[in-house]
């Protein structure tokens, strides 16, 4: 199956069309039908044999209960190859087809708790129960990747197909013998059981997908779009060897048939599906772990309850879910339920808020930042994702523009990573008309005209001028925020505002604003003005570091501004160093020292300090600024420690100056650096990923106190 260029450009515009569309009655019914059934094959080719969808889980959805609607109403225009009378197809030429021992079905989907009350209801209705019934339902992750099909005869693994068509497979037994995750042996005839099919996902974890990526790159290689697409695509790889550089891994989630010696049925044994999952956990497999990632609910509240808990966590797992899967536990209530051609009628996916989608990259603008870096930003036509509309999006710099080979006009893949920053995955650029535009980026700063530079090195073009009112403008944005002077209560409106009033025109203007001004202002008032008065003034007793580390000096962190603080007894001290006073401090580079050293031998920047110094802004060493001890003969010398969850002996700072006082360095998140995790009560996502990385020694309070005393 293959579609021009053209073809795929009318029918994606089509999809949108079809979204937004009411359902036709009467004749003009069955072209609607027709079009749907057309753009949904189209976009399950992209999905399952491309791995490269232009719309949305959520969009494709809409589109097939769409369809699913129309036939019900519309029966007799019901067409025999209706993606509602099939399963989606995967199949590639690469290799043989196999069929499975029972048909490997899709899943209805939901959305919201009423969907799943409606669900609920069905089934209620489909084995005579009362409605006020409680059925009790196992929930679990749907696994983003690709589904998989294993087969075990007299122990042994015999074949692992994906899951193809529905009725056939694709053949990849060598493959599934290069995961790990995934036993050559089980031993099923302790149950009785001679043949055995299993259903499960096979997907790659967030980390290991990082590491893969970083060696492809490191190689020359093309770095690889996501994890799932990264799962399915070595699926398929003719290299065994290819699915183990890749660490793809198998989770096993359903007993799909399973007969003895005679033929007959074993799968009655198991009175629960969470009983069969249980034995697949004791014979090896990798399966959802109870309590965690699997519950048994004992009504559909509380399934929606753990599904709710689930999506909140999903950026805290470290493998690609985009829902869970909310299955009848009791597997006589199953079998009354029965299938469609479609899905079990006994399970349904409750799907999260997308993560991706497609849209249009209308225009690029351009923002000055503090340092006078200039950042591309694409405008895009507006697109829900994870529950947000997303209209914005960084495109990085000249070099992320030119290796996406993004243009104006094209069609874009959009992710919202971590559901807080969104970011361009790719161009769909096989559907591109001709229309699309390369983007320009400019030679002249956009606020100044100031010609740009791009230092060796780095990927930034950057407007030198320092007195470039954009690059103003950023640096008193940046002064005043959490990270730097921290003056509670002046966020960036504020200062936008001032500017704007010419109340502000540069930093020291911030120490001499007019309160009485302040309070006339709408939406301020007396209280709010001297509030704000409250917030600088405390922020003038600042430590130097912080003054530091808010002048926007390249390279200048935080880290590197506390060492420097460190070792001054004023801040003009830096007028006088060469860059072997920088060098000698460890963790200070030549860099740093060049930036600094160009900084302080500028009149305007110690014009600056002085200036502030007069207005009352702290310019001397505090005792926050001192240089710390380093203890080299502590019983924690050299390890890197973290403290979570609610600790019962000390707090938190109590046992940071502990662990301090014994040699140890206290880290701020977990990390492959992170040596000991010290766990209190209620302990979080911390403790997921320091288990996760499997490097980490996780201890508790106790213990830590023990070590340090």
């Amino acid at each position: 199956m293959k579609y021009k260029k053209e073809e795929q450009r009318a029918l994606l515009k089509r999809s949108k069309e079809l979204l937004e569309e009411p359902n036709a009655t009467g004749n003009k019914a069955k072209d609607q039908i027709d079009d749907l059934i057309k753009t949904i094959v189209y976009h399950e080719w992209r999905y399952y044999v491309l791995n490269e969808p232009v719309v949305s889980d959520y969009e494709y959805d809409h589109l097939y209960k769409k369809l699913e609607a129309l036939e019900q109403v519309n029966p007799l225009m019901l067409r025999p190859d209706s993606p509602t009378q099939r399963v989606s197809n995967d199949l590639t030429e690469d290799f043989p087809s196999v069929a499975h021992l029972i048909p490997m079905l899709s899943l209805d989907n939901s959305y919201n708790i009423e969907d799943l009350q409606d669900f609920d209801k069905r089934v209620k209705g489909l084995v005579d129960l009362p409605e006020d019934a409680e059925i009790e339902y196992c929930v679990e992750p749907k696994f983003d990747g690709g589904s998989i099909a294993l087969v075990y005869e007299n122990n042994a693994l015999i074949r692992a197909a994906t899951r193809g068509n529905g009725t056939m497979g694709e053949e990849m037994t060598n493959n599934a013998r290069a995961m790990r995750s995934i036993p050559i042996q089980a031993d099923f005839k302790k149950y009785g059981i001679q043949k055995v099919e299993l259903r499960g996902e096979v997907i790659i974890r967030m980390d290991t997908f990082e590491k893969v990526n970083k060696k492809r790159e490191a190689a020359g290689q093309s770095i690889l779009a996501n994890a799932r697409n990264a799962a399915t695509g070595a699926m398929r790889v003719k290299d065994p060897k290819e699915v183990e550089r890749r660490g793809l891994e198998a989770f096993v989630y359903q007993l799909g048939f399973a007969i003895d010696d005679e033929g007959d049925d074993k799968l009655s044994d198991f009175k629960t599906h969470d009983e069969g999952i249980k034995m697949l956990g004791d014979l090896g497999f990798k399966i959802p772990k109870s309590g965690y990632e699997r519950k048994v609910c004992k009504n559909i509240q509380e399934a929606h309850q753990f599904c709710v808990e689930w999506e909140a966590r999903r950026d805290q797992y470290n493998y690609e879910i985009d829902g869970m899967v909310v299955k009848v536990n009791e597997v006589a209530l199953q079998n009354k339920c029965g299938y469609t051609s479609h899905h079990p009628r006994w399970a349904i996916a409750y799907k999260f808020k997308a993560k991706q989608a497609t849209t249009k990259l209308l225009n690029v603008e351009y923002q000055i930042g503090k340092i006078g870096s200039v950042t591309p930003v694409a405008k895009l036509e507006p697109v829900q994702l994870a529950g947000v509309t997303i209209s914005s999006v960084s495109l990085h710099n000249e070099d992320f523009i030119k290796t996406k080979d993004i243009r104006l006009g094209d069609t874009v893949l959009v992710e919202r990573s971590g559901d807080v920053i969104p970011y361009i995955v790719k161009t769909i650029d096989d559907i591109r008309d001709g229309s699309e535009k390369v983007i320009d980026f400019p030679k002249n700063c956009p606020s100044c005209s100031t010609q740009l530079v791009r230092t060796e090195g780095e990927a930034a073009w950057r407007c030198t001028n320092p007195t470039c009112e954009a690059q103003i403008l950023q640096k008193m944005i940046f002064h005043v925020s959490k990270d730097a002077m921290d003056i509670d209560g002046f966020g960036k409106s504020y200062v936008e505002r001032f500017y704007e009033m010419g109340w502000l025109k540069s930093i020291a203007d911030i120490y001499r604003l007019d309160y009485d001004k302040i309070a006339q202002l709408e939406g301020f008032g007396t209280k709010s003005a001297a509030n704000l008065k409250k917030a600088i003034e405390k922020a003038k007793q600042n430590p130097i570091r912080r003054l530091l580390h808010s002048l926007s000096i390249h390279h200048l962190g935080k880290k590197v501004s506390r060492l420097l603080a460190g070792e001054i007894k004023e801040v003009l001290d830096l007028t006088k160093w060469e860059e072997e006073n920088f060098t000698n401090i460890k963790d200070v580079g030549p860099k740093v020292a060049e930036n600094v050293m160009t900084f302080f031998r500028e009149e305007q920047n110690v014009a600056l300090i002085k200036e502030l110094e007069s207005l009352g802004v702290n310019v001397k060493q505090t005792k926050a600024d001192e240089k710390e001890e380093v203890i080299t003969d502590g019983v924690l010398s050299g390890k890197t420690i973290l403290f979570t969850g609610s600790l019962q002996e000390v707090t938190r700072k109590e046992a940071q100056e502990l662990a301090k006082k014994a040699g140890a360095k206290v880290a701020s998140g977990v990390s492959s650096n992170l040596n000991i995790l010290v766990v209190g009560e209620k302990a979080g996502s911390k403790l997921k990923k320091a288990q996760a990385l499997g490097t980490v020694e996780i201890i508790t309070e106790e213990a830590f106190l023990k070590i340090v005393s």
